[in-house]
């Protein structure tokens, strides 16, 4: 119970035939495969862009803090809401 049969790979194929044809099952695996590496591919690239990040790369982004913010009138204003009823 649980796993699939033999049997099952061959119905399930056999349904996968029937349904998309001999001919452009190829093209469909050729597909997949084609974006399974763009997606390796990508994944590696996200993770070295991870690594060579430093901590000091981090800590020197600018920080602002909401006390030294400069205000607006905008924001002293209350807020009204303008949505039509």
């Amino acid at each position: 119970m649980g796993g699939l049969q033999p049997w099952h790979w061959v119905i399930v194929i056999a349904v996968f035939v029937l349904l998309f044809g001999a001919k452009k099952l190829p093209d469909a695996a050729r597909s997949l495969g084609k974006s399974m590496r763009i997606f390796k591919s990508e994944i590696k690239e996200m993770q070295a862009d991870s690594k060579t990040e430093t901590p000091t790369q981090i800590s020197s982004e600018r920080v602002v803090d909401p006390a030294d913010a400069p205000t607006t009138q905008a924001a002293t204003e209350p807020s009204s809401d303008k949505r039509p009823a």
